[in-house]
């Protein structure tokens, strides 16, 4: 009988390499690292800094949200990481070779994807007119660690929800909501 379980499995399985197919596509791996770059975490902090020190009307609250947001967000994502211990893709299947060398060994949540979701979550609120962008950048962000071969779409699902969670408690903390 199949379960839950194992039907999500399958599902992660076959859309990971349906994207990863395209992945062989001239140019979609050189694309999917820079897009991956875009969500590695000084760039958080740059933009976040740069805000609050250029914009007077929303930019200190943005970044102090954002402080507390991802100071929800790193500790449960490493929790999650180290009670799942999803191996990766490019660990586990011998077919699939990644595009970049993962900074660690598990996949489930995706950091990448956490993060990115905070961001456009702090975006949405703070910058309303550019939330359709932020959510945009951070779901182009999730696609392009799924087609370097690091992670499976299940990751970025669970990354995402993570990032949203802590970005909404943290506003909510902060005041803001």
């Amino acid at each position: 009988m199949n379960t839950l379980r194992d039907k999500l499995a399958s599902f992660d399985l076959i859309a990971f390499q349906w994207c990863l197919g395209y992945n062989r596509l001239s140019g979609v791996a050189l694309l999917s690292r820079q897009i991956s770059r875009c969500g590695d975490g000084p760039l958080y902090a740059l933009l976040g800094i740069s805000l609050a020190l250029l914009e007077p009307y929303a930019g200190e609250a943005f970044l102090y949200s954002g402080v507390l947001a991802f100071m929800l967000e790193l500790p449960l994502y490493l929790l999650l990481k180290n009670t799942f211990r999803r191996d990766r893709p490019c660990h586990r299947h011998a077919s699939c070779t990644a595009a970049i060398e993962p900074s660690d060994k598990f996949s489930f949540p995706s950091g990448h994807a956490a993060a990115a979701f905070v961001f456009a979550t702090l975006i949405s609120h703070h910058y309303p007119g550019f939330a359709a962008l932020g959510y945009s950048v951070a779901g182009l962000i999730g696609l392009s660690r799924v087609m370097l071969g690091v992670h499976y779409p299940c990751d970025i699902a669970a990354g995402a929800l993570l990032g949203i969670s802590s970005a909404t408690l943290a506003l909510n903390l902060y005041g803001l909501l």
